[in-house]
């Protein structure tokens, strides 16, 4: 029996309602519902295509992460070359490139256009009737990698499109997958902490991904993705400026950062723009793309070997510098982690002192025969930490030797080892000083418990002192008050100010308590996900690896995680004495909350608190919290020096609320 109209109907109106969401919350950056309420439409959606599974689509939102693994990728032959860029680094050189296409085009009527360009990998994108058909990696230009599956777990690329001129229903599109710093960062932390091999740099994470053959395990990266190229053999598009403004109207993500040139003055001031202020943007970038912008003087232009004659990469000068490396430490994670650093003359480099640096392994320090004494080349590039790339042997001093792993553990003296075929040492001690640390510094991080006062030098004493050896100590670290405030730089004041904040922290809601417990692979979002689910700890202590891996954005690696995580009773111990504590292990109903449905937006500086703080107490009272003005807002919050929201706020007829009124607001009980 076919499925009833009105199914159809709801299923479709579904689809859309999370597309438009997906749209605006990783392409535009402003959503307009909570992170429950999208996760709600998308489980919503998942049951009803359970129960009628015939209406299941290619470009069903929960199509993004599905299938089994590929076992290999098959090759895709591109239609039109995914050609290399030609470097530049010098002035000099684009002014040849501009003389080079003067004199091809026999004019000096020309314009070029100005982008970023991104240090990631570079992706072709087919669509054939408004569906995305095929994903494929560049390779080498002529043939690449077919990995569709993996493409469709990016967001904010969309899986259909819809546009006004049926001409654009078949295209192809070119762009960038990459990896936000913080993202890559965020990432290797986790890694370290699971015992996995850190990325090199978020370019090197971004393939290594994009590789991966489990579709499931793509998914929990952080990808993100610019389009910059869009071929449409059935329109009748002329310049690739408008080709980039119809990209943007079929909701594809491009970059804001582009201009359109009427010279070669105009690029060389554009490069240098950005030479500096490269540092302060979210992702990496190592140049800028210049491109003749008229289709047809493309055409003319042509290309020359695997390089078009029309587009260039104008590169920015590699941050690099010459000092001396004054020792090699080794730095131990929260899960063991052996990872040596070396200690560098502080030198300036890209706008920061360097001091340290990464070695990553013992193999790297063997391969680049890194000794203590040398004179180093340290550089940072497109990576977000600076790396030891290589040796100045020439100024090499007498006498000095290779450097070599010792045998134990620096923190606790304790055995290390190095499993067959891994690049990292690991030490063996649970009860590791460093390893403790690590955990404890987690649980007061900002995101999960956020306690003032328990920074690195204090869980370093506290621990050191044996004060305390795991988190839950922290809750009974009031017994040993009179001690503390007999510590050196202690106090009355600040051994009351890290007790009252230790006492406050068993208010945070139960999705930052399990965050904090520091489970490999469970960041923030993913703990939200996992509570909005398991409505207490015990749910979560007692699911079942196939259920938790049936849990939307959960994958095999994470499931494992979480069961081998309740499978220790040490864990169990740790969470008991956490509940007897009185932290919050059970979500809590929004519906008697005093802001429940209530939705607010902050524009301008509040005095009396920060941001997320605002955030994180509109949510404890039910409320949320989006990042721009609409008609589905209930309040806008009006700091110091507000912005454009509060001009549409009013155009809207919202409610302002100053900070004195938001305040009493959130003291209502």
């Amino acid at each position: 029996m076919a499925p009833p109209k009105t199914i159809i109907e709801k299923i479709e109106k579904l689809r859309e309602t999370i597309r438009e969401h997906d749209y605006r919350y990783y392409v535009l950056a402003e959503p307009i519902i909570s992170d429950e309420e999208y996760d709600k439409l998308m489980r919503e959606l998942i049951e009803l295509e359970k129960q009628y599974p015939e209406l299941i689509t290619p470009d069903s939102p929960t199509q993004r992460v599905g299938g089994e693994p590929t076992k290999k990728f098959p090759v895709v032959t591109h239609k039109i070359p995914m050609l290399s860029l030609s470097n530049s680094y010098t002035e000099e050189d684009v002014k040849e490139f501009d003389r080079r296409v003067r004199s091809i085009l026999k004019t000096s009527d020309y314009e070029y256009v100005c982008e970023l360009k991104f240090d990631g990998v570079a992706v072709s994108l087919h669509y054939e009737n408004g569906l995305l058909k095929v994903g494929a990696t560049r390779g080498d230009g002529f043939q690449g990698d077919e990995i569709t599956a993996n493409i469709k777990t990016i967001r904010s690329i969309p899986l259909k499109i819809s546009p006004a001129d049926r001409n654009l229903l078949d295209i192809e599109v070119r762009g960038e997958v990459f990896i936000k710093k913080e993202d890559f960062l965020r990432m290797n932390e986790e890694r370290e902490f699971s015992g996995e091999k850190l990325f090199v740099n978020p370019r090197n994470a971004a393939a290594g991904t994009l590789k991966l053959q489990d579709p499931k395990l793509v998914a929990e990266r952080p990808l993100n993705f610019f389009a910059y190229y869009l071929r449409a053999e059935k329109s009748e598009i002329k310049t690739h400026f408008e080709s980039l403004s119809i990209l943007r109207k079929l909701k594809f993500p491009v970059n804001e950062n582009i201009k359109l040139c009427k010279n070669v003055d105009e690029v060389i001031e554009f490069w240098s723009n950005w030479q500096y202020q490269r540092d302060k943007l979210p992702y990496d970038i190592d140049g800028i793309v210049v491109k003749v912008n008229s289709f047809r003087q493309q055409e003319i232009l042509g290309a020359i070997a695997k390089s078009p004659r029309w587009a260039f990469a104008f590169k920015f000068s590699s941050r690099k510098a010459e000092t001396k490396l004054n020792d090699i430490k080794l730095q131990v994670g929260r899960v063991g982690t052996i990872t040596p650093v070396a200690y560098l003359q502080p030198v300036f480099l890209g706008g920061t002192t360097v001091s340290r640096a990464s070695l990553y392994n013992e193999d790297y320090i063997k391969e680049l025969d890194i000794r203590i004494g040398d004179t180093v080349i340290v550089e940072k590039g497109g990576d977000v930490i600076p790396k030891v790339t290589s040796v100045v042997k020439e100024k090499r001093p007498p006498h000095t030797s290779g450097f070599v792993f010792p045998k134990k553990c620096p923190e606790c003296g304790a055995k290390i080892y190095r499993p067959e075929g891994e690049a990292n040492y690991y030490c063996e001690n649970n009860e590791c000083p460093a390893q403790v640390k690590g955990r404890i510094i987690h649980w007061a991080s900002r995101g999960a418990m956020d306690i003032t006062g328990l920074g690195e030098a204090v869980v370093n004493q506290l621990v050191e002192l044996k004060f305390i050896r795991n988190v839950a100590d922290l809750y009974s670290l009031y017994k040993q008050r009179d001690k503390l405030v007999q510590l050196e730089r202690w106090g009355e004041k600040s051994v009351q100010n890290l007790l009252d904040s230790i006492e406050n922290s068993k208010q945070k809601p139960y999705h930052r308590v399990v965050f904090g417990l520091g489970i490999r692979h469970i960041g923030i979002g993913i703990a939200q996900i996992l509570c909005s689910k398991y409505n207490n700890i015990d749910m979560l202590m007692n699911a079942k690896y196939d259920d938790l891996q049936s849990t939307y954005e959960i994958g095999p690696k994470i499931a494992e995680s979480i069961v081998r995580y309740f499978s220790d009773s040490h864990n169990i111990k740790l969470i008991n004495r956490l509940k007897e504590a009185g932290l919050k292990f059970e979500a809590e109903s929004l519906a008697n909350l005093p802001l429940s449905g209530k939705t607010f937006v902050l524009t301008g500086a509040l005095e009396s608190m920060t941001r997320e703080e605002a955030k994180e107490n509109i949510e404890r009272l039910g409320g949320k919290v989006a990042s721009s003005v609409s008609k589905n807002v209930d309040y806008l919050i009006v700091g110091e020096e507000p912005g454009s929201k509060l001009d549409k706020a009013k155009k809207l007829g919202i409610p302002l609320l100053n900070e004195a009124e938001f305040i009493k607001m959130i003291k209502v009980k």
